[in-house]
């Protein structure tokens, strides 16, 4: 699947104020550029540091999910993250002047229409995604909370809630398709029971609340000395209790508005994961801490995969293109022809092989007595693999010539000798324009990836 990286259009504003700071707070969405994903920018810190929105920067999730890197600190960035995602975003920057994002009406709906109100624009790089292929889970065993993600075509959640109390029950919800969540979740608010309100109120943790960011579920008799506490919390001169079980000034937009919190809630700390998903979510009592330890889980799992992962591909199948059809296209000839065949090829990926043998020109001097296939020409074979992808959009590729332009972050991990056969797989970074073709090239031999760099060349017509 190839869908385009999107960021917003422009920079908005909003204001509000943080739930257990009480502070006023600024924040800023600002379009950020392709592969930049998500990061928080401390605007009212010297040198306006920057948090990138890493699983890895969590360090507590105590009254929800908290960031710190390097010492500063971003607190509550879930209902923005999940605002983001649901938004089909990739790329932006949040500017903030002060540590807590604001918590608006507990809800990610202020966000969004935020961002919509900005815009959102396609740019010039595809989305990577990691396709879930088995099922992949975390258990808490302290509070027997689990997520599991299992295989989808497309990214889904469900959520299930059961906190052991009548007043709330046993609650479900699900979100087919992202493409839903504005219309499904997002007007869905953070909640509390009265026994905890009670606590963070006793120990001042909760300044910037109202009866209008929080649903209260009243799991226990309310005192005389609670309900005035409350009443001086909230500003409120008189505060009740609604058949349902909650505090007043509030109606439920849907009977299991819980639940779906808890999923917009899974939705912007798996945002930490810093990857898309394909795959089926299933959490089970799900909180910040299951869901936060899922995100480190899957996004090492997603690393390792990703640093180790070697294509296969049956070269028994007849290849979309022999030497003959290859030399139709590239300008190359041997001795310095690298390619024998092309596996396959879509608009922003190709897969080349080459089988390697003693013949080989290049192992009379490289080295006597002990042959190795000379970086330079890997790197070579991996720039022409790529020729073919670009020379591939014009229709007389014969008129034509590629020119290396820029060689980045070339590695070489195992040698390559006679005898072996080597895959390379070029994948566009950005689109091709004006003949311009900007893709990282891995090279693989014997299950293992022995090469890879970043490329970039051009196309230009003979003279």
């Amino acid at each position: 699947m190839t869908v385009k990286q999107n960021t917003i259009s422009k920079e908005i504003s909003l204001s509000g104020v943080g739930l257990h700071t009480g502070k006023e707070v600024k924040m800023t969405f600002k379009p950020a550029p392709i592969n930049s994903g998500f990061s928080f920018v401390r605007i009212d810190l010297e040198g306006s540091p920057v948090i990138e929105a890493d699983a890895n920067y969590v360090v507590n999730t105590q009254r929800g999910t908290n960031l710190e890197k390097l010492g500063v600190k971003i607190q509550t960035p879930e209902h923005v993250l999940a605002a983001l995602i649901g938004c089909d975003l990739d790329n932006v920057t949040i500017e903030l002047d002060s540590s807590e994002l604001p918590i608006m009406d507990g809800s990610s709906k202020y966000f969004v229409e935020a961002l919509e109100k900005a815009g959102i624009v396609e740019q010039d790089a595809y989305r990577n995604y990691y396709t879930v292929k088995e099922i992949i889970s975390f258990t808490d065993e302290t509070t027997g909370s689990e997520i599991i993600v299992m295989p989808s075509d497309e990214y889904q959640i469900t959520t299930m809630v059961d906190f052991g109390t009548k007043v709330l029950g046993t609650q479900n919800a699900t979100l087919k398709s992202i493409s839903d969540f504005k219309k499904e979740i997002s007007e869905s608010r953070t909640f509390s029971f009265l026994h905890e309100l009670e606590s963070l109120l006793d120990n001042g943790l909760i300044k910037g609340g109202d009866l209008n960011n929080a649903i209260v579920y009243v799991d226990k008799e309310i005192s005389e000395t609670t309900m005035e506490n409350l009443k001086k919390a909230f500003g409120k001169d008189k505060i009740t209790v609604k058949p349902n079980g909650i505090l007043d000034n509030l109606t439920l937009h849907y009977p299991n508005e819980a639940a779906r919190h808890k999923l917009l809630d899974v939705i912007g700390d798996l945002a930490l994961i810093g990857t898309r998903i394909k795959g089926k979510v299933i959490a089970n009592k799900p909180g910040h801490f299951v869901n936060t330890q899922f995100a480190k889980k899957m996004a090492k799992l997603i690393k390792i995969e990703q640093r180790n992962h070697v294509p296969t591909y049956d070269l028994n199948l007849e290849p979309l293109m022999d030497i003959h059809k290859i030399m139709n296209i590239l300008p190359h000839r041997p001795p310095f022809l690298f390619l024998d065949r092309i596996i396959e090829m879509s608009e922003n990926h190709i897969v080349g092989m080459k089988n390697v043998t003693m013949n080989e020109s290049f192992f009379v001097g490289h080295f006597p007595g002990a042959p190795v296939m000379p970086g330079v020409i890997i790197v070579e074979a991996m720039a022409q693999t790529g020729g073919i992808l670009v020379l591939s959009t014009v229709p007389d590729p014969e008129n034509y010539l590629t020119y290396f332009m820029k060689i980045d972050n070339v590695k070489f991990k195992h040698k390559v000798l006679p005898g072996d056969t080597i895959l390379f797989k070029c994948e566009l970074i950005t689109p091709i324009r004006r003949g311009i073709c900007h893709m990282q090239a891995n090279a693989y031999a014997n299950g293992k990836l022995v090469a890879e760099a970043e490329l970039m060349a051009q196309i230009a017509k003979k003279q």
